[in-house]
């Protein structure tokens, strides 16, 4: 009874949001069609995302399809609407601070020890499973969009190389492998991945806004790009860990509420503002941020009972993040599909996502490790890979869109699909007869 009273609330949510967006313009306030936008939109995600872990996915799943579904199903009734809330400059900014948040909450997660203790192995799968998706990403776009330049199908192969930790994490973690050696492997190189899928995003953009400028594709702009990424990374990470416990320290003498949250996303934002000031991502500054500040250099804070960095960054994660996933969801307009070629694009990506990170397996060093699910713990693409497409958006060489509508679709249906399969494949995976070796008979003299 009760799932039938919940289906029904979300049915009418869903029908009431075309016709309430449609009216919102008509306040006086500017604000009051941002805090309903923001009331549909949170509404939204939270029942998708109950939704979906009913069905034992990820919850960002649910908030990426009802998006989806918001964005499309409904948009028979729209009357404007939704098209006010995916162009409204306010909400575009919440999701683009939501996606900074998510970034400095995934390094929070790691730290740089954790990085240099991962090992040989984690390293070489997260080698492959940076530069074969790229290839494959690469090889796709060129074969399926040769209308579009180079730079198109270098974006395009960028996309593919990000790993979702959080999912694989909370299917080790459910399925109690969060300690084998497989875990610590897919984990690592998760972690690996995500550092370089940044850099190659950083070289990427890099050199489509030089070529947007009047250069062309060159190695020098390559090499500048690369290097400015590595030195702002290694540089920012080792004067972080240098000063973040000095700043804390003395931030720790300050009697004010909040100082530890303010401080920690204070810190998030100016590394934020320098990597795009040498012409990085922010996200790149984002996600150094959280490697940098560790458990240790805020303990005189939580020494006097206050919560951690990462328990107060999270009321602010769950507001601002399912921002930019449903804003995802409903900027992927899947009428794109009926134009030639779109579709098979889509499965080009999905069958290129998943191949390209089943090579992992072969970087693992030793004997003993489950290479298949090494693989398939890789596979999710997740918030990384959407993060990478709307910037994509937003990137212009000569005139031409990097991602396009139909690109930018295609890649949406790559997430989801690559974020769907994992759970059930990696538990699968996990749980299948091992094939062991018996030892031969003694022969009979």
């Amino acid at each position: 009874m009760r799932a039938v009273s919940w289906m029904a609330f979300a049915v009418c949510m869903l029908v009431a949001v075309p016709a309430l967006a449609a009216g919102a313009g008509d306040h006086g306030d500017p604000i009051a069609p941002v805090v309903l936008y923001l009331a549909l939109i949170l509404l939204a995600a939270k029942l998708g995302g109950d939704l979906a872990t009913r069905i034992g996915q990820p919850a960002v799943l649910g908030e990426l399809v009802f998006g989806v579904l918001i964005g499309n199903v409904f948009a028979l009734i729209d009357n404007g609407g939704l098209g006010q809330i995916r162009e409204n400059v306010t909400i575009d900014m919440l999701a683009r601070l939501g996606v900074l948040i998510l970034l400095f909450e995934t390094g929070l997660e790691s730290t740089v020890g954790q990085m240099l203790k991962v090992g040989l192995s984690s390293f070489l799968v997260a080698t492959l499973g940076v530069v074969m998706p790229f290839l494959l990403g690469w090889g796709v776009g060129a074969w399926l969009l040769p209308d579009h330049g180079v730079y198109v199908h270098i974006f395009i192969g960028a996309t593919l190389t990000a790993t979702s930790v959080g999912i694989t994490a909370r299917v080790l973690k459910d399925l109690g492998r969060s300690q084998t050696a497989e875990a610590r492997i897919i984990l690592g190189a998760a972690v690996i991945d995500d550092v370089m899928g940044l850099v190659i995003l950083a070289v990427v953009t890099g050199v489509i806004g030089a070529a947007n400028g009047g250069g062309r594709l060159s190695y020098a702009d390559v090499g500048l790009t690369l290097a400015k990424a590595v030195v702002f990374l290694v540089g920012s990470l080792y004067l972080g860990v240098y000063l973040s416990p000095r700043l804390f320290h003395v931030a720790s003498k300050l009697k004010a509420r909040g100082v530890l949250l303010a401080v920690g996303l204070g810190f998030c934002f100016l590394l934020s503002w320098l990597a795009n000031l040498i012409g990085l991502a922010p996200i790149v500054g984002a996600f150094a941020a959280g490697l940098i500040l560790e458990d240790v250099h805020y303990r005189d804070f939580v020494g006097r009972g206050e919560h951690s960095l990462e328990e107060l960054v999270q009321p602010i994660s769950s507001f601002l993040v399912p921002v930019f996933f449903v804003l995802m969801g409903m900027r992927t307009d899947l009428r794109s599909f009926l134009e030639p070629g779109v579709a098979l694009l889509a499965v080009a990506l999905v069958v290129a996502a998943v191949l390209g990170k089943q090579v992992c397996g072969l970087g693992v060093v030793g004997k003993g490790i489950d290479r298949l699910s090494v693989g398939v713990g890789m596979v999710p693409r997740g918030e990384v890979g959407l993060i990478f497409a709307n910037i994509g958006l937003s990137l212009v060489v000569a005139g031409e869109k990097i991602v396009d509508q139909s690109v930018f679709s295609a890649v949406v249906v790559m997430v989801i699909v690559t974020t769907l399969v994992t759970p059930p494949a990696l538990k699968w995976s996990l749980n299948r007869p091992k094939k062991v070796k018996t030892p031969a008979a003694p022969s009979r003299s």
